[in-house]
């Protein structure tokens, strides 16, 4: 197991830590509902430097990324952000991304922490195009200030206007006296705020500022539970959860990510889905009754039949009550429509809700 230059630092603060994609991570310190509270109200941080960090640069930057992601990344600007994926040819997805564009031919992808490897070789077996990449995943920490306060709580830090940088964005400048940071207007949250990447050999000295920059404004730590019951909360993706090698970003409402206006890997499959329809899609339902649904639980119809499976799941802090994500027949996906979780032989009624759960 692999730890981040911070973990010494979650240990000295009670974390109980797990390991997670290969890394030692902090899944929670004082609990995940205080932890998920924190970060809608006021502001936390994650460490989140197991994430994938490629450098694409060159004239033909932009052609490979067009050429392996299904987003149209040509109508980034310098500063911009995009999320995308990468298809495969089976009709499902290597990876969901960040696309950052730094300049016309250097670009700055941002991959799932488990996927490193995998997308590394993607991209490369398809770069026959002259791009220079440079994993740099292993030198970079990567924290996610989030929640309605973090401008605030940052601003002292740096002279970057970060309550005037706009949802998706990036500047690379100077914060807590480091130069070269790459602070982005991103997160995983729907509560706002930044992921501030940074060299591993600075981790502790911007970590340290941070917090005390943050104190007046209830900074806290936070693990990688309160982040999966917020990101789900917001309906967002989870890879290896929600979508994966053998789901289509059609079938997983990621349509709005998938453009037509160029090719790309296996586009021609993905428009014909979207031209004729799937016959599954990812759903968001929420449980009448009191009882939470969880990973790979059945979803089945009121005659009992099997008709989809739960990806994810859990109580959600900010409702009380069960709430998840699933694929089922397209037929049982209209809004509205009872669906079933089994959960150990009951079939507990819910409903099929519009996303997100959580309107901010």
């Amino acid at each position: 197991m692999k730890n981040t230059a911070l973990t010494h630092i979650h240990e000295s603060l009670g974390a109980k830590m797990v390991p997670f994609a290969g890394y030692m991570m902090p899944v929670q310190y004082e609990g995940i509902n205080m932890e998920h509270e924190t970060v809608r109200n006021s502001v936390g941080v994650f460490d989140v430097s197991h994430m994938g960090e490629f450098h694409l640069k060159g004239k033909n930057a932009l052609a490979l990324i067009q050429k392996v992601t299904s987003n149209d990344a040509s109508v980034l600007v310098d500063g911009k952000i995009q999320y995308s994926c990468l298809p495969n040819n089976n009709g499902g997805i290597v990876d969901d991304l960040l696309v950052y564009r730094i300049t016309e031919d250097h670009y700055f992808l941002v991959v799932n922490a488990s996927n490193i490897e995998k997308d590394w070789n993607w991209i490369s077996s398809h770069n026959d195009l002259g791009v220079e990449m440079t994993n740099v995943s292993d030198e970079l920490s990567l924290l996610a200030v989030q929640g309605p306060k973090a401008s605030q709580a940052l601003q002292s830090l740096t002279a970057i206007d970060l309550s005037a940088m706009e949802y998706y964005t990036v500047k690379i400048g100077t914060f807590a006296g480091i130069e070269n940071v790459i602070v982005s207007a991103t997160g995983y949250t729907g509560s706002g705020g930044f992921e501030i990447y940074f060299e591993n050999k600075d981790a502790e000295h911007i970590w340290n500022a941070i917090f005390k920059a943050g104190e007046k404004f209830g900074i806290k730590p936070i693990g990688l539970a309160a982040r999966d019951t917020l990101r789900l909360e917001m309906g967002f993706c989870l890879y290896g959860n929600d979508i994966n090698d053998t789901t289509s970003p059609i079938e997983a409402g990621l349509g709005w990510i998938t453009k037509f206006t160029k090719d790309f890997t296996n586009s021609a499959a993905f428009k014909k889905q979207k031209e004729e329809g799937v016959s599954k899609k990812l759903v968001a339902f929420e449980v009448v009754e009191k009882a939470v649904p969880r990973h790979d639980y059945e979803i089945v119809n009121e005659a009992g039949e099997n008709i989809g499976v739960v990806t994810s799941g859990t109580m959600s802090p900010s409702f009380k009550k069960g709430i998840g994500m699933g694929y089922v027949k397209t037929a049982y996906a209209k809004l509205g429509t009872e669906i079933f979780i089994q959960i150990r032989n009951k079939a507990i009624p819910a409903v099929v809700v519009k996303l997100p759960f959580y309107k901010g």
